[in-house]
């Protein structure tokens, strides 16, 4: 089955063109057809569609923080107050180390980056269904969606870096020359969230118990990553297990980069090789359903 969109060259046509066959006569078409085999990302067809992506992360933000008092402000005191509390049960109460860092900087640096992918993967879940009635009435790349879910919650990042800084300024801790291997580690946090996200949105149009599934996942998942403790507290087999976990190379990266933590070593290797594996089998799922979206969704 094939549908065609077709586009008028202009309204109106000179009837003496129409008589010599013109070229601009020429109707541009473009032909949709149902996904079959190996499609694989289409960056072509992206970079065409690229201010519709633009558009898709302007609006997530507006409707995001639409009649909220505070504003984009939340995106700062989401992981604030998670400092907050990890600093009072953990650091106070708990003791746990922080490798002679004060404990704020040490959580608040590796809450940012896990922050950014836990509202990447919960927004990006729910997208797809979220925007059923564009998935049903009219043709775009459906990859923008999910993209644009990870691209909004990049802008909070940003804005909750601004924090950060505060608190290093405040502790009179700065960054180091490594403060250069940031951009990379913010990549490898976009591979890893981008590549949940594909398989979870797409999972989420056939199967809807998903959106139930992901926010307790997302809270195990915190406890797995390294973010609010140091991350050689797991001794052998756990530590070779949870290095698996991408995320964990992620935030012990952040903390190198940031704050002269511990080097992550190996870790990033791992993480970025378990990231990029994750991304390809959820662009491979994801286009492997696409073709259904519209009809299940």
């Amino acid at each position: 089955m094939r549908l065609r969109r077709w586009r008028d060259a202009s309204p109106k046509q000179n009837p003496e063109d129409a008589e010599l066959g013109s070229p601009s006569m020429a109707t541009p078409v473009q032909v949709i057809r149902p996904t079959s085999g190996w499609r694989g990302l289409q960056l072509g067809e992206l970079w065409g569609y690229r201010e519709l992506l633009l558009v898709f992360t302007w609006r997530n933000i507006l409707v995001r923080y639409k009649q909220t008092v505070l504003g984009i402000g939340w995106a700062v005191l989401q992981p604030f107050f998670l400092m907050v509390v990890f600093t009072v049960f953990f650091q106070r109460l708990g003791h746990a180390s922080s490798n002679g860092i004060p404990y704020p900087i040490f959580s608040y640096a590796g809450l940012l980056p896990w922050t950014f992918f836990a509202s990447s993967v919960t927004q990006s879940a729910l997208s797809l269904v979220g925007n059923q009635n564009l998935l049903r009435k009219i043709y775009f790349p459906r990859l923008i969606i999910p993209i644009s879910t990870v691209l909004t919650s990049l802008v909070d990042l940003l804005v909750a870096s601004t924090l950060l800084a505060g608190l290093m300024v405040y502790y009179g801790t700065y960054p180091s020359w490594r403060v250069v291997a940031l951009p990379a580690l913010v990549l490898l946090a976009v591979t890893t969230a981008l590549g949940l996200g594909l398989w979870l949105s797409a999972l989420n149009v056939v199967y809807r118990d998903i959106q139930y599934v992901v926010p307790f996942m997302v809270q195990i998942w915190l406890f797995s990553t390294p973010a609010v403790y140091v991350g050689s507290t797991f001794h052998e087999p756990w530590g070779t297990l949870l290095g698996l976990n991408p995320m964990q190379g992620v935030v012990a990266g952040f903390r190198w980069a940031l704050i002269s933590g511990q080097s992550p070593g190996r870790m990033i290797g791992v993480s970025a090789a378990v990231a990029v594996l994750l991304l390809g089998s959820g662009i491979v799922h994801f286009r492997r359903l696409e073709k259904n979206f519209a009809d299940v969704v």
